[in-house]
């Protein structure tokens, strides 16, 4: 076979239908969802959310998933929901549909698992969907044929993957704590510099802002109403043609805020939509905010570099004279992030948004515009240090998950043998 290439020659091909029942789970409807009751276990819940809905009736044994039992999200995202999973849970849970339950027949639990591992990747090229989204069906994912070892191979396999395994997920932990402690550190070193400024040896006063503590004698303290205009936008209606086709002014959504700049648009809108639906033409540069969403976004702070208009997801901040650097009044939103999230409206649901009215009223300690000038050159380069180490950081996870793969599958379809290693492992 093509993708697996060539494998031991004492092992057999057996189509993965001939070694395990895979069994789908159930379609619970949003309206059977309860507050308590047995947890059901969704997509989401494969990658480690503890966040379930529950169903009070009685659901089929064959339906029931235990702590331990093997699963497939069989349509997911690439990557992360899409494949074999171990599931842990000590409660008892309800499978929705979408994930299979894996019950082995004539083959070991774990073994199973790492050769779905290794087939992963094939069934992600194999399967039906749009980029991003898979799936595939029970008769295509039984129809695959993987490499069967021997028991006794398949246990030295098992473990040797195990402790691999063990060995790569705890580097690529150690990557990911450093990435947050930098993420911490840039964090501070902005809050630090946008509110006491460089010199450390600066007279201070008290702002009169909880927020804000002491800033240097010299500043003032401005709302955010008094020094720049805040604004968002809309969504015009998608089936108004008039109002997209041949579009020739850019228009962004609020994933753009998760940039540094924001420097192109991949949307664009007719003078039409811009006169009837109310849409801003926000002149560059300008400061972006993600004002809705439970993620990450709301909050973020981005630059603008060219004239564009928003959606309604966004606000736009504008300084109203040159005595106001955008790029300082941007790191001061970058300050404010967390403050933002927890005065939002509904902060922490999924409806939490920031509103312009909120915007204006934030009070900043403004010093004067040279000096503004000298605290954005010096953060420009500290914490451009510090993303590049972020960046670095994540370059070595990308390349042992690369490693992870690649040792998976060479262990799984023989081109390692692994009988030998295993035995030193345990030693």
């Amino acid at each position: 076979m093509e993708w697996l290439g060539e494998v031991p020659e004492h092992w057999e091909l057996v189509p993965l239908k001939h070694m395990a029942d895979f069994i789908n789970g159930d379609a619970f409807k949003p309206s059977e969802w309860a507050e308590s009751g047995i947890p059901i276990i969704r997509i989401q819940n494969l990658n480690g959310s503890e966040e379930f809905n529950y169903y009070q009736g009685e659901v089929e044994p064959r339906y029931l998933v235990h702590d331990g039992d093997l699963l497939f999200g069989w349509s997911g995202n690439r990557g992360t929901s899409f494949g074999p999973f171990l599931w842990r849970h000590k409660e008892v849970c309800a499978l929705n549909q979408h994930i299979f339950r894996v019950m082995p027949r004539s083959i070991n639990k774990y073994s199973l698992f790492w050769i779905l591992k290794a087939v992963t990747a094939h069934v992600e090229d194999q399967a039906h969907g749009i980029i991003g989204m898979v799936h595939i069906t029970k008769g295509d994912l039984g129809a695959i044929s993987v490499p069967t070892p021997s028991v006794a191979e398949q246990s030295a396999i098992a473990g040797f993957l195990e402790y691999e395994m063990s060995k790569i997920d705890a580097l690529v932990e150690e990557q990911r704590r450093l990435i947050e402690l930098l993420k911490e550190k840039r964090q501070v070193v902005i809050s630090h510099a946008v509110t006491k400024g460089l010199n450390p040896d600066a007279t201070m006063k008290d702002s009169g802002v909880f927020s804000l503590g002491s800033i240097p004698s010299h500043w003032s303290v401005r709302s955010v109403n008094a020094i720049a205009r805040v604004g968002n936008g809309s969504t015009p209606h998608r089936e108004r043609l008039e109002y997209w086709n041949h579009g020739s002014y850019p228009w962004l959504t609020s994933t753009v805020v998760n940039q540094e700049e924001v420097t192109e648009a991949e949307e664009f809108v007719t003078e039409t939509a811009l006169l009837e639906c109310h849409l801003p033409r926000v002149s560059a540069p300008a400061v972006l905010i993600g004002i809705t969403g439970q993620g990450r976004t709301r909050g973020m702070a981005s630059t603008l570099r060219f004239e564009a208009t928003i959606n309604q997801h966004i606000a736009y901040v504008s300084p109203r004279d040159a005595c106001v650097s955008v790029d300082f009044l941007r790191r001061v939103f970058d300050s404010l992030y967390s403050l933002l999230r927890t005065e939002s409206e509904g902060g922490g649901s999924t409806k939490g948004a920031i509103t312009c009215e909120q915007i204006l009223r934030l009070k900043v300690g403004l010093p004067p515009l040279n000096e503004q000038l000298q605290i954005v050159e010096w953060l420009t380069a500290r914490i451009g240090h510090c993303d590049e180490l972020v960046a670095e950081a994540s370059r070595a996870i990308d390349l042992l998950q690369e490693r992870r793969t690649a040792l998976i599958s060479a262990a799984v379809t023989g081109k390692i043998d692994v009988r030998g290693m295993a035995k030193e492992q345990t030693a």
